[in-house]
């Protein structure tokens, strides 16, 4: 498990998808989990935080404006920071030759949408080690 950067007692979540939707279904996903969840709508808006902080698992749309989530990748894999980042690809695009890029990139898993909430928590807690928590605890 990659180590965070971050100073939150939880393990930094990082989802990067287009869509105000997901980026809502990821926070309702995780509440109740003990996690610092943060979304971002594009590799350009998660750019601050992802070239200062290694999530402790970072999620990635493909079909992005501007940037493709898979060309994200590639570039973060550049930077010693993040050429081992915890990664999956949750995606309404599923090809065969996204999968072999994904899995060239190091992506742990490659999820087809629509997803659950409970596997996308069971995903957060298989790959971080959160577990759910009593909401009283957090800061």
């Amino acid at each position: 498990m990659a180590s965070s950067t971050t100073t939150s007692a939880f393990p930094l979540v990082v989802a990067v998808d287009d869509s105000s939707a997901m980026r809502v279904f990821f926070e309702q996903a995780v509440a109740g989990l003990g996690v610092d969840l943060r979304t971002f709508p594009s590799a350009a808006a998660a750019a601050a935080c992802l070239d200062t902080h290694q999530p402790a698992l970072l999620f990635l749309d493909i079909i992005m404006p501007a940037k493709d989530g898979l060309t994200y990748l590639q570039e973060l894999r550049l930077t010693s920071l993040h050429e081992k980042t915890q990664t999956i690809v949750v995606s309404s695009k599923d090809y065969a030759q996204d999968r072999a890029s994904a899995k060239d990139l190091g992506v742990l898993e490659f999820v087809a949408k629509p997803i659950t909430s409970r596997q996308l928590a069971e995903l957060i807690s298989r790959y971080t080690g959160a577990r759910a928590i009593d909401e009283s605890t957090r800061a």
